[in-house]
């Protein structure tokens, strides 16, 4: 029955249809005699073009960042730090031991810099990382930041810190206190050269990430040790400076030599410039020492501008009357009562000889010459003297703009010896004296009035007062002080105490000191001046209008 259900064999689906008869593939005629190859000859690699082999790529500065790079760090750092810090090894020189040890040397803080600096340039493209290396380097300065202080705390506070607290010709060099007081601020000095070249501590980072705080910390170290030093320099040369505004007490010559001898202040200063000059280039430690420097230049720029310009002329007295030698004097005569029983004696022969005049008056003997050097060799001397002290870097970028005021300081001093040294020429033509080169003439000095009086007009002022316009008293000079109605010092501490403040007085004093010169001149020229008094009064004001002019543009 089974078989008998089951669906006829024509009514039941063949199972798939036939696959097709393959057809051969035709492949072109063999040589049936070739020898079989060996098949060491059936390689791939002969059948492939040898292609270039790839440049090897830079090796890209890898920098791990999983907690052990942080934790390495922190070791290298702390290692770092305790070598900065370390004593040296060797003998060293007796008058730098201190209790037995030497000062740090030069280039500690320059390697630890150039450890950190490596460190912040791998992972300063990696933001997360940069910030966790900053925090990362919190505690090893600050390790450095704390034996720096606690070192220097005792050297600051010892009395042979400040005894002698400047150098002298007879004792150049700095003592033992001092020298380690300049090694430790030295290696908080080139470290700051580091966060200077990479911009670190600039900016204030609320979360603390920052290094700020130890920036601020390496300067404390270094001013508390650099001020104060340079501090002493200043102090002994302000005084020698300012003397400069006092006409030398020179003894006068008696043998007619003509080497002028410099100003006292001058020659005290040639004496100890090369000390100081030694001295302020070891002080020079970072780029906020240098700043220091340059308020010390400036400083005494200034104040010698001030003082040479406001040095009174000197009182030219009219020689004295030649006197004449005792063969020519003539004594008077013995009257005496003679016996007219005994004959007088017989005079000498010298009584009858005819006395004559002598052809020229007779050679004082000993004619006074004065021996002190000009105003304007003394600014020469001067100039020359502070040319030879350091001054800040040119090349960094820290210190440039410190640079470029130290530089006008300068230019603005050689400004006023070249104006001291035309007037000194206008004067000697004036005089006419004998033997003198040529002089320069007045439209000489008008010409050249203009250029070498470029921004100082408070400092060319009583210069040219004192030439252009002099007082008929020569004891008495006219000040800019007593044009303002004020006092010498009063002036001076509210007009001349720097070259900022001049430049913010030069208008106001400029318009009045000119008001008061176009009074004295209709004065003068009523009570009937002569022709060169009327020249220079107007050569003066003329100068002084267009300084005027030049001051109110700049503040307009």
């Amino acid at each position: 029955m089974y078989s008998a259900l089951k669906a006829p064999s024509f009514l039941r689906p063949t199972s798939r249809p036939a696959s097709p008869v393959l057809t051969p593939v035709q492949e072109p005629a063999m040589v049936l005699d070739r020898t079989p190859r060996p098949l060491s000859k059936l390689s791939l690699s002969n059948f492939r073009r040898s292609s270039p082999s790839p440049a090897p790529a830079s090796a890209l500065m890898t920098v791990t960042q999983d907690g052990s790079y942080t934790e390495v760090l922190s070791l290298k750092f702390s290692e770092a730090v305790s070598k900065a810090l370390a004593q040296p090894s060797g003998p060293g020189a007796p008058h730098e031991l201190l209790n037995g040890r030497r000062p740090i040397p030069a280039g500690r803080g320059r390697a630890l810099g150039a450890l950190l600096a490596s460190e912040v340039k791998a992972s300063r493209e990696n933001p997360p990382l940069y910030r966790a290396l900053l925090r990362t380097l919190h505690r090893p300065l600050s390790v450095l930041l704390s034996n720096l202080s606690s070192d220097l705390l005792p050297l600051l506070s010892s009395p042979a810190f400040l005894s002698p607290l400047t150098p002298t010709p007879q004792n150049p060099q700095s003592n033992a206190t001092q020298l380690h007081a300049l090694g430790l601020a030295a290696v908080a000095g080139e470290l700051l050269e580091t966060f200077d070249g990479l911009r670190l501590g600039l900016e204030t980072d609320m979360r603390g990430d920052g290094l700020k705080n130890i920036r601020e910390g390496l300067v404390s170290v270094v001013k508390r040790v650099v001020d104060p030093l340079m501090n002493g320099i200043k102090n002994e040369l302000l005084p020698l400076v300012t003397a400069l505004e006092m006409p030398a007490n020179s003894p006068q010559s008696t043998k007619g030599t003509r080497s002028p001898i410099p100003h006292p202040s001058i020659m005290t200063m040639q004496g100890l410039m090369p000390v100081y000059s030694r001295a302020l280039a070891r002080y020079a430690v970072a780029s906020i020492a240098e700043n220091t420097l340059a308020s010390l230049l400036i400083s005494l720029v200034w104040r010698g501008l001030v003082a040479l310009s406001n040095r009174p002329a000197p009182l030219t007295s009219p020689p004295g009357s030649p006197v004449l030698s005792g063969n020519n004097t003539v004594k008077p005569q013995d009257k005496r009562n003679g016996s007219k029983f005994t004959p007088p004696a017989t005079p000498p022969s010298s009584r009858f000889t005819l006395k004559l005049p002598p052809s020229r008056p007779p050679t004082p003997p000993g004619a006074a010459t004065p021996r002190s050097a000009t105003v304007a060799a003394d600014a020469r001397a001067f100039y020359d003297l502070l040319a030879t002290l350091p001054r800040p870097a040119a090349d960094k970028e820290s210190t440039r703009i410190a640079r470029e005021a130290v530089d006008e300081a300068f230019e603005a001093l050689s400004a006023l010896t070249a104006l001291l040294e035309a007037v000194q020429a206008f004067m000697t033509a004036g005089r006419g004296r004998a033997g003198s080169p040529e002089p320069a003439s007045f439209a000489e000095l008008a010409a050249d009035l203009e250029i070498l009086t470029t921004d100082l007009l408070l400092i060319a002022l009583p210069v040219l007062l004192r030439v252009l316009a002099p007082a008929t008293d020569p004891a008495h000079e006219h000040t800019v002080a007593e044009m303002l109605g004020l006092s010498d010092d009063e002036y001076r501490k509210g007009c001349l105490s720097g070259f900022g403040r001049a430049e913010e007085c030069a208008l106001a004093v400029g318009q009045r000191v000119l008001d008061v010169l176009r009074a004295d001149a209709r004065a003068a020229e009523s009570a009937g001046a002569n022709g060169a008094q009327k020249e220079n009064m107007g050569l003066l004001l003329k100068w002084l209008g267009a300084q005027v002019a030049v001051a109110a543009a700049a503040e307009h």
